[in-house]
């Protein structure tokens, strides 16, 4: 199956280097470009992609306020996009609130040309979390320095039974399926089924926003 991509970035080169680089993957096709987050929305609502390549900073609109509505579509427009963030350190601020939006997880912009590649099949395939060690710590340091009201989060998690609960902590850990099933003796098709059960009942589309609940709900704690 074929994955389809579109890239938002206001670097002509950058773009054009991406665009070359997934095109040449047998399974990746580029269906678009664009140089803004209004551009970009536009583009992803006409094109459809599976993924969408996102820079935080454009001009016109940001990547941010493009991935919120990417990801929180008006009535009657239905396509939702898995969104990937094109980052640098220094705009940590960012990515978090993109997680929290619904974006699937981030790429730093200067990540070797495989990490690419790769990042664009995890996000599409949903399975897991980009660079889940990093991403953990980025979270964490965010949840300790600004707590949300964590008393409906918390409500939220006595839907899962005591098994979903581990696993769920365990994926905000940055376990793997593979390592989640060592952890807790399982076959690994068994934590796929508890994982897609948590995401369902916790009402969350994908591993990334799944992290950031644990964090904000309290389940997992900032330096454990």
């Amino acid at each position: 199956m074929t994955t389809r991509v579109i890239i938002v970035d206001d670097q002509a080169m950058v773009r054009a280097g991406f665009a070359a680089l997934l095109a040449a993957q047998s399974d990746i096709d580029v269906v678009g470009e664009a140089p803004d987050g209004v551009q970009g929305v536009e583009l992803s609502r006409r094109t459809r992609p599976d993924v969408v390549l996102m820079d935080v900073r454009m001009p016109e609109m940001d990547g941010l306020e493009a991935a919120r509505r990417l990801l929180a579509p008006p009535l009657g427009v239905t396509h939702r996009p898995r969104v990937l963030m094109l980052t640098t350190f220094d705009v940590d601020d960012y990515v978090y609130e993109a997680l929290r939006a619904g974006a699937s997880g981030f790429l730093l912009k200067d990540a070797p040309p495989a990490d690419l590649i790769a990042a664009v099949r995890v996000v599409a395939s949903g399975e897991a979390l980009l660079a889940p060690s990093v991403t953990r710590r980025l979270i964490a340091d965010f949840a300790r320095q600004r707590p949300a009201a964590r008393g409906k989060p918390a409500l939220r998690l006595k839907a899962l039974t005591e098994r979903e609960t581990e696993v769920l902590t365990l994926v905000a850990r940055g376990q793997s399926n593979n390592e989640i099933a060592q952890t807790l003796v399982l076959a690994e098709q068994t934590v796929k089924t508890h994982v897609s059960r948590v995401l369902t009942k916790l009402d969350l589309r994908d591993r990334a926003q799944a992290v950031v609940f644990a964090y904000e709900s309290g389940l997992v704690t900032p330096g454990e």
